[in-house]
C-alpha cells in the first residue's frame, strides 16, 4: 500500500482535491505514515499547495517523536521545518503555517541542547505568537505557546543564561501563563487530547494533583481523534498512577 502511495501520478490531470481527501481519509484511519507519503506526492506535483505543505510539516513533527534514535528524530524535525518554511513562503500570513513552524521548532528544542536549543526556543515563541495574532481561534497556537512557557519557566541555570544572551534579557515565562494558555486551547478545542496531558503536567507542577488527575481521567474516557492519541493515553495512564 505504502509503495503505491509514493508512485508518480499517472498523469498531471489527476485531481489534487481528490488526493487531499484521500490523505485526510488516511489520517482519519490513523495511518499517518501513509498520509504523509500522500501529502509528499502532492507537494512534488504542486509545490505551492499550502494545505499539503502544512500537513506534511505537521506529520513530520508528529511522527518524529516515535523514531528510534535522536538523530532520526532530528531528521524528521528538520523536514518539518523545511516544509513549514515552504508553507510560509507561499503565505507568511497563514496562521497554520506559522503554527507548524512553531511545532517543528518546539520538537527540535526538546531534544537539543546549547545554542541549538536556545535558537529553537526563540523561534517557538515568535511563530506561535504570530499564529495566534493571525487567528485568535487557533487552538494549536495557544497549545504550543503554553508549552513554551512550561519549558522555559523550568530551564536550568545554564540554559537561562543562554536564553538571556539570545534575547538580550530573560523573557517572561511562567507556569501560570502556561496553564492559562493550555486552558484557552482546551476551551477552543475540548477534544484535543495532547492538551489534556500537558495541562495535567502543568497542574502537577503547580502542586494541584486533584486537578491533574481530573484532567487525565477525562482524557482517558475521550475517543481517539488522531493516530497519536493512543500513545498520549498510554502516557496519561502512567501519569495517573503517579499522581494518585
Amino acid at each position: 500500500m505504502l509503495f503505491l502511495l509514493i508512485l508518480p501520478f499517472e498523469n498531471n490531470a489527476q485531481d489534487i482535491n481528490t488526493l487531499l481527501k484521500e490523505a485526510q481519509q488516511l489520517e482519519n484511519a490513523f495511518k499517518e505514515p501513509e498520509a504523509l507519503q500522500k501529502y509528499l506526492a502532492i507537494t512534488r506535483h504542486q509545490p505551492t499547495n499550502l494545505t499539503a505543505l502544512i500537513k506534511t510539516s505537521e506529520l513530520y513533527s508528529i511522527l518524529g517523536k516515535h523514531q528510534g534514535t535522536k538523530e532520526k528524530q532530528k531528521e524528521y524535525y528538520r523536514n518539518a521545518r523545511v516544509y513549514a518554511q515552504k508553507a510560509l513562503q507561499v503565505n507568511p500570513n497563514s496562521s497554520d503555517a506559522n503554527v507548524v513552524m512553531s511545532l517543528a521548532m518546539g520538537r527540535m528544542a526538546l531534544i537539543s541542547s546549547g545554542e541549538e536549543k536556545i535558537k529553537a526556543v526563540k523561534d517557538v515563541k515568535s511563530y506561535s505568537e504570530k499564529s495566534i495574532q493571525l487567528d485568535p481561534a487557533n487552538f494549536k497556537g495557544y497549545h504550543v505557546l503554553a508549552k513554551w512557557h512550561y519549558e522555559v519557566s523550568d530551564l536550568n541555570t545554564v540554559e537561562k543564561w543562554l536564553v538571556k544572551v539570545a534575547y538580550e534579557a530573560l523573557p517572561k515565562a511562567s507556569l501560570d501563563d502556561a496553564i492559562r494558555l493550555y486552558e484557552k486551547s482546551r476551551s477552543l478545542n475540548p477534544s484535543f487530547l495532547l492538551n489534556y496531558l500537558e495541562l495535567a503536567k502543568a497542574y502537577h507542577r503547580k502542586n494541584n494533583d486533584k486537578k491533574a488527575v481530573e484532567l487525565l481521567e477525562t482524557m482517558l474516557k475521550m475517543p481517539n481523534k488522531i493516530g497519536d492519541d493512543g500513545h498520549i493515553k498510554a502516557k496519561g495512564k502512567k501519569l495517573l498512577e503517579e499522581y494518585k
